[in-house]
């Protein structure tokens, strides 16, 4: 059944929510305060790259069931169900922000013309979705105004590279509510993504917030262990690739998340990580865990940085690194938190330059650091080498999976490749005639290891 919708936040979960919402025939308007935001969705312009979103978009704008607009009035009066999407950043002490999110609760409550179901989106502590019915209710209050609304929590579980196809084949689809009335709803609203099976998990609202948050808290967990792991590895002289496959065999422990790395990034699992420890915090509990896994990941994020510098004895200066990779993540543009933002700014903090390519990420990297002395982006691979001392590698591309070794050994004044995503096997590129400097590999990868230069670069 065709349902009305409003989705207040044109951003990442908001636009995909959306899109994917009107690609199933419901009539949808998209709403941001931002009109510059509006008027580049208006001109087919996305402010962010996803994989498949744009077509999905313009499929929705083209059969008229898409729409975007900065008018709250029209937007609010638009929908039966009304998402608030918008975003949670990170304030001083680590807690969610949570303004935008009231700032639309009060919105809503302005401008309502009718009964409307208001759905939180966005991700946020626990208790925010009784603080938006109360926010809405106040409003309504004021104007004098008698209409019934409810309330749900509805969090999104989209990962950043596939988030299209997440929603349109969710593994769950979780909602918030303790009304019949609002779980008919959303089930209407959800069936076209909900017929192959169950997928509709319905608890309290409480509950569904905190599911959000303790799942990426747990993937984040996931990822901090195996990098502590591969810490641990370097210096007992063991390889955790081998131990990797050893406990994913496990089938109480799995295979995903458990790739070691330069750390965790992006809008998500940091932020979540550390608001979900000042909420604890802030009900008197201190989670020790959850303190752990954000210095864990910290640190990590210094490693590559400290391996090059190891590999060059200290000087850097004058130096000039390749870098593949600087989006958090493959398949998407997104530098918040990334990895590659804290290899480079120390690598500049040491006097050495970057030569950076990523298949995304270029403008985004332009629009943070601008026309910055010691950064040059290039458009390929094979450019960033040029001139390049080093190789290293921030981001799991696709692209960079089968790199041409001879290329990149001619290419190179000294021929190392700093390897944070562990994508190759030692073995092979030292028979290449390259150094080989991972995460957690064993100890010493040198070409020139069986003429006896040995250092114990990884263990550093």
């Amino acid at each position: 059944m065709t349902m009305k919708v409003t989705v207040m936040g044109s951003g990442y979960v908001g636009l995909v929510t959306g899109a994917c919402l009107a690609h199933v025939g419901h009539q949808v308007m998209c709403f941001d305060i931002d009109e510059a935001r509006i008027a580049s969705l208006n001109s087919n312009h996305l402010p962010l790259f996803e994989p498949g979103l744009d077509s999905v978009i313009a499929s929705g704008v083209r059969e008229g069931l898409l729409s975007f607009s900065s008018d709250a009035e029209e937007a609010i009066g638009h929908g039966q169900v009304i998402f608030i999407a918008v975003g949670t950043p990170q304030d001083h002490n680590g807690a969610a922000d949570t303004r935008h999110v009231m700032s639309a609760a009060g919105l809503i409550g302005q401008y309502m013309k009718d009964y409307a179901l208001v759905v939180t989106k966005s991700t946020v502590p626990v208790g925010t979705t009784d603080r938006v019915r109360e926010t809405v209710a106040r409003t309504l209050q004021a104007r004098h105004s008698p209409l019934a609304f409810d309330v749900a929590s509805n969090p999104e579980f989209l990962k950043e590279g596939s988030a299209v196809n997440d929603f349109m084949k969710p593994d769950r689809i979780l909602v918030g509510t303790e009304s019949k009335a609002v779980e008919k709803i959303l089930r209407q609203l959800y069936a076209p993504f909900n017929r192959n099976h169950e997928r509709l998990m319905v608890m309290d609202i409480r509950s569904a917030e905190l599911t959000k948050y303790a799942a990426n808290a747990m993937l984040a967990t996931k990822i901090s262990f195996i990098n502590e792991i591969a810490n641990i590895a370097e210096r007992m002289g063991a390889d955790i690739e081998k131990v990797r496959q050893g406990i994913g065999a496990d089938p109480r422990i799995g295979y995903h998340f458990i790739y070691p790395g330069c750390g965790y990034g992006g809008s998500c699992f940091p932020k979540d990580v550390a608001a979900l420890e000042a909420s604890a915090i802030a009900e008197g509990y201190r989670p020790q865990l959850l303190r752990a896994v954000r210095e864990v990941n910290a640190r990590q994020k210094e490693r590559l940085f400290e391996k090059i510098s190891d590999y060059f004895r200290g000087d850097l200066k004058g130096k000039t690194i390749a870098l593949w990779g600087l989006s958090f993540k493959p398949r998407t543009d997104d530098m918040r938190e990334a990895p590659s933002r804290m290899l480079m700014e120390s690598l500049w903090d040491a006097g050495a330059q970057v030569r950076a390519y990523d298949p995304q990420a270029a403008g985004v990297c332009q629009q943070i650091y601008g026309q910055r002395q010691g950064l040059t982006l290039v458009d390929s691979k094979e450019a960033a080498l040029e001139g390049a001392d080093a190789l290293a590698i921030c981001t799991e591309w696709k692209s960079f999976w089968a790199p041409d070794f001879a290329l990149i050994r001619a290419t190179l004044a000294t021929p190392v490749i700093f390897d944070g995503r562990n994508l190759f096997e030692p073995d092979c590129v030292i028979s290449h005639g390259l150094d080989y400097v991972g995460i957690g590999r064993i100890g010493v990868v040198q070409a020139q290891q069986s003429e006896g230069r040995v250092r114990s670069i990884n263990a550093a």
